[in-house]
């Protein structure tokens, strides 16, 4: 397995972690108000799957812009419950980890025409890191949103991950 690999595996078994703990909660945890980045954790959950969904696109060969369009429904799309998103975060692994097995040369570049940014030549690896550090900023935004709401939240650490039986995500 190779390091984007791994750390996208990490991304995953992340995301799913803290799915597991909203779902011990009561439900509707997901979409009490609270004044933070989101509104809402739901709000913040669908952020996270849309920016995911994005990369998958771009990465499997979509354009930014197209992708970006694409998406942007998805980021404001409110699922009433954590099973939902539970499914929708594990079928998009499915496909990121069929897309990665598939690819043996993850340093290949690209032509990445970001809108906000403008375009650069980037590698495949360097957009898997990008989508790994976006999902642990936002699960960091979820996990003090749980404690505002009074509710611990739970570890996620890449260091955690290394210590985990190696399962399927």
């Amino acid at each position: 397995m190779n390091h984007p690999e791994q750390m996208y595996n990490y991304n995953a078994w992340a995301n799913q972690t803290i799915l597991n703990r909203i779902k011990e909660l009561p439900s509707s945890v997901l979409s009490q108000e609270v004044n933070s980045s989101f509104p809402t954790i739901a709000h913040a959950l669908s952020h996270i799957y849309a920016v995911d969904k994005m990369w998958y696109l771009v990465l499997t060969g979509t354009g930014m812009p197209e992708a970006l369009q694409a998406c942007m429904p998805l980021n404001g799309e409110i699922h009433g419950s954590i099973d939902e998103y539970m499914q929708m975060f594990a079928d998009l692994s499915a496909q990121y980890s069929e897309w990665l097995q598939g690819h043996t040369n993850l340093e290949q570049t690209v032509l990445l025409d970001n809108p906000f940014a403008g375009v650069r030549e980037t590698s495949l690896s360097e957009m898997v890191f990008h989508l790994v550090n976006h999902g642990t900023y936002h699960r960091g935004n979820v996990s003090t949103m749980l404690r505002q709401l009074g509710h611990a939240s739970v570890m996620n650490d890449y260091s955690l991950f290394w210590y985990q039986e190696p399962t399927q995500v």
